[in-house]
């Protein structure tokens, strides 16, 4: 279509200069050049091949057969471009009014544009043929690049088999910078997943370590014969208690869902619901809580390791406050969550020593050690920091440094 427009307009344009030109002609000679109108006259050769005038009621043309063709076209003297059919063949006819000593009239100057749709069809065909070709080169093309393209895939296909296979523990970078993100990801997942097998693990051996002695002393002397006094009652009271403590450090160890789950949580409610807890759990403490965070603030952490960490020091605030327990919840590049109270704090000396497995600086107070050290625990799983301060005489302060 486009080629064919541009074809008419070309011939339009053409048969319209040479309208004027034949038309200043006229007017120069002061009448019609009746050679100019026959067929076998070298105008009608050499530059079209119709030529129809009239001037007043005087009709010429170069093809009279053609006249009751084009007379309907000789009333009206507005100048345009028109399409007829003679004989199946399209004819490009173009119409120009004049003026000759006085008199109106009308020119017709046509030419066969079959001709040229002849050579527009062999172009067509040329350039389908060209364009078959080049889509044919594209899409061989086209598969031999997205081939290229997925050998990474086939290669990280491969590897994910050893790793199952047990032939590779990590999956290689030697892949386009756009696989890099994704290969980091799936190594940071596979890390995820032995660390939680080594917990597991390490859950297991520390079970069957602290528990297989006193449970064998324990089942010694209730298989004995002698009588259970007080101290000895006493004794396996603590034992228990330390194998309860166990069991439940354990498996609070094995509820850590860590940062793979991709799940979110609502800091603020989750301060709400556990301050609200801490306030029925001692009532003669006074709990306070500062957000400051829109209401809808999410954080790339699970629900229940969020609640872990800050019921931990919510409740280590309840023990040890005198009066007061303040959690102070903030964002400064990294989410930040400030728990201070009013106790009598630590010794800068013995700070170092907080988070350490069963490490206790006061027993004044029931509990194991195990607390805060499985905090340390949960902040490390997500990338963050636990750091302990102790003011003299202004209380204890625990800070969580979660990266957003």
């Amino acid at each position: 279509m486009l080629l064919r427009d541009l074809a008419r307009e070309f011939l339009a344009d053409r048969l319209h200069q040479e309208a004027h030109y034949t038309i200043e002609r006229l007017q120069q000679h002061g009448g019609p050049p009746i050679q100019w109108l026959e067929s076998d006259s070298l105008a009608s050769e050499v530059f079209h091949h119709l030529y129809v005038l009239r001037v007043g009621d005087q009709v010429s043309s170069s093809h009279p057969d053609r006249l009751p063709l084009l007379s309907p076209y000789l009333g009206e003297s507005k100048a345009e471009v028109l399409e007829i059919q003679w004989q199946g063949r399209k004819q490009l006819i173009y119409r120009e009014a004049l003026t000759v000593e006085g008199q109106q009239g009308v020119l017709l100057i046509g030419e066969d544009f079959a001709q040229v749709e002849s050579g527009l069809d062999a172009l067509h065909w040329w350039v389908g043929a060209i364009a078959g070709a080049l889509l044919v080169l594209l899409i061989l093309l086209n598969l031999i690049a997205v081939n290229r393209s997925l050998r990474p895939l086939a290669f990280l296909q491969w590897q994910l088999a050893e790793i199952q296979s047990g032939q590779r523990e990590r999956l290689g970078l030697d892949a386009p910078s756009e696989l890099d993100s994704l290969i980091t990801q799936l190594n940071h997942f596979m890390n995820e997943l032995q660390q939680r097998l080594l917990r597991s693990r390490e859950a297991v051996a520390n079970l069957s370590h602290t528990l297989q002695t006193p449970l064998a002393a324990v089942t010694q002397v209730l298989r004995g014969s002698r009588p259970i006094d007080e101290q000895r009652r006493h004794r396996m009271l603590e034992r228990m208690e330390g194998m309860q403590a166990q069991l439940a450090s354990e498996l609070r160890r094995a509820r850590f869902a860590g940062p793979v789950t991709g799940q979110r949580a609502n800091v603020t409610d989750e301060a709400e619901m556990l301050i609200d807890m801490m306030r029925s759990l001692y009532p003669t403490k006074r709990f306070g809580l500062q957000v400051s965070l829109s209401t809808n603030h999410n954080i790339a952490i699970e629900r229940h390791d969020l609640n872990e960490m800050l019921g931990i020091v919510l409740d280590n605030g309840g023990k040890w406050s005198r009066e007061r327990v303040l959690c102070h919840v903030y964002q400064d590049q990294d989410l930040v969550i400030d728990v201070e109270d009013d106790g009598k704090g630590v010794d800068s000396s013995a700070l170092s020593e907080l988070g350490q497995r069963g490490k206790r600086l006061d027993e004044s107070t029931p509990g194991h050690g195990l607390g805060l050290a499985i905090l340390k625990q949960i902040v490390a799983q997500y990338r963050g920091r636990v750091t302990f301060s102790s003011p003299s005489g202004r209380g204890f302060q625990v800070r969580i440094v979660l990266p957003c």
